[in-house]
């Protein structure tokens, strides 16, 4: 998701417009004074080879140890020819650069390379997606809606755009195209919601769930996951972490959640129909496995030990929740047409999410039903049935 630019190599750099070095022996540039060289006169100095000194440095600087070694034995055979000086940088660099070339060696053989390469890349992606966790926090320019490379991590106490609540592993080795990433996006990110905000009813109704995936420059650094991140749809900030799980809960709490859980889950698979026809089978289908759900969750929550303050408000609804049962039972037993929509409206109405209300209050967990919990008025109209 972002483009890193390489690092020239090592070595002398010069800016635009700027002149090489210059060495005196060389003469300069243009027309310039002659001083001739005769037995009886000073004798220059040889001149250092230059080829010798970037031998050194590479070999020095270890990082390209097999360009360090070419270079120099490059230099050895200029200094022999021309008589420069420069020999035991020379030396010097074919020692540390063949030095450099074995332990690459090893380190190839071992992994090193590999780590090491694993290090930049995620010093790279610091500040994108990449870098992000579940449970980070984060802001971005631009919000959701115009983020694509930057990402700031905050605390989640501290005003963000976004929360991470998932990491979706995308398999296969090639590039699936975005497409793919829509229907994992959509899928996977969905079904992980529920296990990072257990309780449902703390999801404040502006909170939606955006998920983002790899692009093909990231997807060649590495980059295998999809993130699933909670963002305002209006697109501003909020503070604070929409985590409910086993990480922020007491052991009351997250038990009656599980109980709770199961329920939902059997409910979330009503049939995908909302017209009346003759055959309910998949309807009585579907509210027998309802009626198995809410016996599972009365077990659940008969066996667990609660706090003296939530005893009678759990009581009260695992008596609420007997009738419910016995009510999804009469539906699943149905087969009638008619009179099957007449017994799934009563168990809906033995199914009330406020009857919960009391026992989330002595928990200590959100008491306000969301939008989706709440009891819709079903009026069908031409044969359509809205559930």
């Amino acid at each position: 998701m972002r483009v890193v630019s390489i690092p020239p190599p090592a070595g002398p750099q010069f800016e635009a417009g700027a002149q090489p070095p210059h060495f005196p022996h060389q003469g300069p540039p243009g027309p310039g004074p002659y001083f001739p060289y005769g037995p009886y006169g000073p004798r220059p100095p040889a001149a250092v080879n230059g080829v010798a000194i970037a031998a050194l440095v590479f070999g020095v600087l270890c990082f390209l140890p097999a360009v360090g070694l070419v270079l120099g034995v490059i230099a050895l055979l200029q200094i022999k020819r021309r008589g420069e000086r420069g020999k035991g940088m020379a030396v010097a660099g074919v020692t540390l650069s063949s030095l450099g070339l074995a332990l690459w060696t090893v380190a190839l053989v071992t992994g090193g390379v590999a780590a090491f390469w694993e290090g930049f890349r995620d010093g790279a992606r610091s500040d994108s997606v990449l870098s992000l966790r579940k449970g980070d926090c984060f802001t971005s320019p631009g919000g959701l809606e115009g983020w694509t490379v930057k990402a700031l991590k905050v605390p989640c106490a501290d005003e963000h755009d976004g929360e991470v609540f998932a990491l979706v592993a995308v398999p296969g080795s090639d590039f699936p195209g975005d497409d793919s990433f829509v229907e994992l996006g959509e899928d996977r990110c969905y079904e992980r919601r529920s296990a990072y905000v257990m309780d449902g009813w703390s999801l404040p109704e502006e909170i939606g769930v955006y998920y983002f995936a790899p692009s093909e420059q990231s997807w060649r650094f590495g980059d295998r996951s999809v993130a699933c991140v909670l963002g305002r749809e209006d697109g501003t900030r909020f503070s604070g972490s929409l985590r409910s799980d086993a990480t922020t809960l007491d052991a009351h709490q997250l038990a009656y959640l599980e109980a709770a859980e199961v329920l939902n889950v059997a409910l979330d698979e009503v049939p995908a129909s909302d017209y009346f026809d003759d055959d309910v089978s998949d309807d009585r289908e579907w509210a027998g496995q309802v009626e198995e759900a809410v016996t599972e969750q009365v077990r659940l929550l008969r066996a667990h030990s609660w706090p003296a303050q939530a005893r009678e408000p759990v009581d009260e609804l695992v008596a609420d929740l007997v009738e419910a049962r016995v009510a999804w039972g009469r539906a699943a037993g149905t087969a009638d047409p008619d009179a099957y929509w007449i017994r799934e409206e009563e168990a809906w109405d033995a199914t009330d999410p406020s009857l919960s209300i009391t026992v989330r209050e002595a928990l200590g967990l959100a008491t306000s039903p969301p939008a989706y919990d709440e009891e819709v008025e079903r009026e069908p109209e031409a044969g359509e049935m809205e559930v």
